[in-house]
């Protein structure tokens, strides 16, 4: 009976490396697929979220600027008229 135990141990202790082997191999390839990723952002010259953010802020407030010359440019346009 011993000897199953040890077989049985031995297994064990296989499969238990074999696992932690997998882990291991399986945190590298997150690791490397993750500096990968972060290359290929950075390559991509793209914008952080708090740019975008700022200029979407910029290009609103332009916008309403420019519908308030708008209404002005239409009400100096109607007075124009009424005094010919």
């Amino acid at each position: 009976m011993q000897t199953s135990n040890r077989i049985l141990d031995d297994m064990a202790k296989v499969a238990s490396g074999a696992v932690s082997a997998i882990t291991g191999a399986k945190g590298d390839g997150e690791h490397f697929l993750k500096r990968q990723m972060e290359k290929l952002l950075s390559e991509m010259d793209l914008v952080t979220r708090e740019e975008f953010d700022a200029v979407k802020a910029l290009a609103a407030n332009a916008r309403a600027e420019q519908e308030k010359l708008e209404a002005r440019v239409a009400e100096l346009e109607a007075q124009l008229k009424k005094k010919k």
